[in-house]
């Protein structure tokens, strides 16, 4: 049994950044474990719980950093600071890298960032006598160019950068064909695409989930973030029997037909994703809504909403859009959300524990996502799990977005906050019986998650070339 204990392989896998915010790497940490049958570190600053089955999975062991912050240097010179900063995370990630981990048979490294993590891999790869995979999310010189502009000289030491060190791994992956040939064509590095799927517990919400989540939420669902608004009104019940969007009677859950449609949309707020398309978009369709159903601005808002309360319905419903994420635009947003004064939509932010956000979305009814990526080359992780979870996606449109959107299948595109507002007209009308195209959208989106898992999409692609670099 020692033997075999000793024989068996390992695998690190490498985030600059937080594991609980990364969920590929997280995933492709489970497929090392269950599916390569390795033994994995994972070396990534803390911040968010990962999933629960990380954390307990007894093959996978978490080294947290601690985050590199110089925020009295950056206020005298931000260039400074950024030199300091990448020097000190070089060291401390070879550090953790050669010394506080086990010996890897091969490090698997999330990019971006690119500085200084592919360097510091390739040295612990190199004093360790392991190899190397770079997992290709984006480029990080292309999200830098969007805060410096492309022609920046940092901009250009960084895509050096990338391109140098990234060119010395013994493997790659990438999310989408487009960025493949990208790496082939102007890089010369050869890259298999493995596609982002969503895994196992991203699945479509029973209603005894849907209720229990919703129970949980009730008083960050309830509580107006400004000004009094049509979800605020509902009152959160202490016996747990009823909440904005469900009734339990007689042990039985049942969804209220007068309940709002529930809007989800992740975002990491950074200046790759204009949220306020999404905020422009909800005041439309509140305004086109009064003026579709002849109200005017006299309307007398708190009595619409005692009625909405008492059962009253129609053909358009109330939207409550919730919005999950970190990020550094946040607090400029929900000041610009605190402000709004809306008939019929609602907005809620939230950070919801790892186990929350697959439920959130198996009981949402539409998803939004806004990433339009800074490259143009990969794909939004977030629409692969809304699709896992059988919701179906308005989503932003760029170059390669019908990789995974297939439009009046699983999902709309649009490109402006008004395109957006139509289409939540044309899906909400008549909700939650008579949405004709959003049920036709819903059964797309079921089919795409269906159809492929991430484990198998690590197995057939991302397996074969682990066991190839490390000579299986």
């Amino acid at each position: 049994m020692a033997e075999a204990t000793e024989r068996r392989k390992r695998a690190a896998v490498v985030v600059l950044g937080d594991i609980g915010r990364s969920p590929r790497m997280q995933y492709h940490s489970l497929s090392l474990a269950n599916q390569a049958c390795m033994e994995v570190d994972i070396v990534a600053n803390g911040g968010s719980d990962p999933h629960l089955s990380l954390r307990e999975n007894p093959s996978i062991h978490i080294h947290e950093m601690k985050t590199v912050q110089l925020t009295g240097i950056s206020k005298i010179s931000g260039a400074l600071a950024l030199l300091l900063k990448a020097a000190v995370q070089f060291i401390l990630l070879v550090w953790f890298l050669c010394f506080k981990i086990p010996r890897p048979d091969v490090f698997v490294v999330q990019n971006p960032p690119s500085v200084p993590t592919l360097a510091a891999v390739k040295l612990a790869s190199w004093l360790r006598g392991a190899k190397f995979i770079v997992d290709w999310h984006n480029f990080g010189y292309t999200l830098l160019g969007l805060s410096h502009g492309r022609s920046h000289i940092i901009v250009k030491i960084y895509f050096w950068f990338e391109k140098h060190f990234g060119q010395m791994a013994d493997g790659a992956f990438c999310v989408t064909k487009a960025m493949q040939h990208e790496l082939a064509q102007n890089w010369g590095i050869r890259a298999t695409v493995l596609y982002d799927q969503s895994p196992d517990f991203f699945h479509p919400a029973s209603l005894i989930e849907k209720h229990g989540l919703f129970s949980r939420l009730g008083n960050s669902i309830c509580s107006a973030m400004g000004n009094a608004d049509c979800i605020s009104v509902e009152e959160v019940v202490e016996d747990m029997n009823t909440t904005v969007f469900t009734s339990k009677i007689d042990g039985e859950v049942y969804l209220k037909p007068n309940r709002p449609a529930l809007v989800v949309s992740s975002t990491s707020w950074t200046p790759d994703e204009d949220f306020s398309i999404l905020l422009e978009a909800a005041l439309m369709y509140d305004r086109r809504v009064a003026a579709a159903l002849g109200e005017d601005d006299s309307m007398d808002e708190g009595q619409l909403w005692i009625d909405i309360k008492n059962g009253k319905q129609f053909v358009y419903p109330r939207l409550l859009f919730i919005i999950t994420g970190k990020g550094p635009d946040r607090k400029k947003y929900e000041d610009q959300i605190k402000r709004l004064k809306l008939r019929r939509v609602a907005l809620r932010t939230m950070w919801l524990a790892s186990e929350d956000y697959p439920l959130l979305l198996g009981s949402a009814d539409l998803g939004v996502s806004l990433h339009t990526s800074s490259s143009g080359l990969d794909l939004p992780m977030k629409v692969v799990d809304m699709f896992g979870c059988g919701l179906p996606v308005c989503a932003a449109s760029f170059s390669c977005i019908e990789e995974l959107v297939k439009v009046n299948k699983n999902g709309l595109l649009f490109s402006t906050s008004s395109e957006l507002a139509d289409e939540l007209m044309m899906l909400f009308k008549g909700f939650p019986e008579e949405c004709n195209a959003l049920k036709s959208l819903k059964e797309g989106a079921m089919k795409s998650a269906s159809s492929s898992k991430w484990s198998t999409e690590w197995e057939d692609n991302a397996l074969p070339l682990v066991n190839q670099v490390i000579g299986c």
